[in-house]
């Protein structure tokens, strides 16, 4: 009877004996089977196209999810941290800029690389492009001009070893002193979008006006800062309290370092480095 496939086997029992040891082999009927019919037409999910993703989700549909593992060294790992879509990368960029909400909050633990990568790259382009055109007015009128590529190799240096070195050194350091709640992808997604003010500092310092530099650059500091001090005072303060405080001046420090760096070695004129 096995080798029947797509039938079914009916067995009439006697309502007498009721005993299927005495049932008459002449009674056994084979009746045309839907089964094979149903399977193809998606009523019933075959157990070979079950995954670990889509089993037990009861609509018959099989979803594209991969279920392989990720490894380091494979383009796949890297690439489940720029998989957002333009609109949640603005929202994200909003709420950097005008913070209603718990930054964290708006990312829903769901941290990216995407937004922070080309935010930081922006600022290093916006950097060498203002600083070209800063230097450019604040030269004698009768020297020539010449253009010094070593600010975008400058710019790259500084924003991208700070938005990547200081993020990790401080995710060390809270997992040193036991912070559970510490993740290293989302400090890295909280300084790379702390970065984005820097774009309308830079364009504005272009300026040959040199107080309105300090200014634009104090304004661009003291955004950032909040911004990074509301988010990042709920995890610093899983530690204890004086370590906290002593993380939250270091931060606070290293971020004015960073304003400062901007604004001596990008907008020169009235600035206490000078080119020789």
């Amino acid at each position: 009877m096995a080798n029947n496939a797509g039938y079914d086997v009916v067995v009439d029992v006697d309502d007498d004996d009721g005993d299927l040891g005495h049932t008459d082999l002449a009674d056994l009927e084979f009746h045309q089977s839907n089964y094979n019919a149903d399977q193809a037409s998606g009523k019933i999910p075959s157990n070979q196209n079950r995954g670990f993703f889509n089993s037990g989700s009861g609509s018959g549909t099989a979803r594209s999810e991969p279920t392989g593992k990720r490894y380091l060294w494979s383009l796949d790992f890297y690439a489940q941290f720029f998989d957002v879509d333009t609109n949640e990368v603005m929202k994200r960029c909003w709420a950097a800029l005008w913070p209603k909400a718990m930054f964290l909050d708006v990312l829903e633990d769901r941290p990216d690389l995407y937004g922070p990568f080309w935010i930081t790259t922006t600022v290093v382009l916006i950097l060498f492009l203002t600083s070209t055109l800063s230097h450019y007015f604040a030269r004698m009128k009768d020297e020539p001009y010449s253009y010094d590529f070593g600010l975008l190799s400058g710019a790259a240096g500084l924003m991208y070893g700070y938005t990547a070195f200081i993020p990790v050194a401080l995710w060390g350091v809270l997992k040193w002193y036991g912070s559970e709640s510490a993740k290293l992808l989302e400090c890295l997604c909280l300084y790379g979008y702390a970065n984005l003010i820097w774009v309308p500092v830079a364009i504005a310092s272009a300026s040959p006006i040199t107080i309105l530099n300090w200014v634009f650059v104090g304004i661009g500091f003291g955004v950032s800062a909040l911004f990074l001090l509301r988010n990042l005072y709920p995890v610093v303060s899983a530690t204890d309290a004086k370590t906290a405080k002593i993380l939250l001046i270091v931060v606070v420090v290293l971020h004015a370092a960073l304003a400062l760096t901007v604004k001596i070695l990008f907008f020169q004129h009235g600035s206490p480095v000078k080119k020789t």
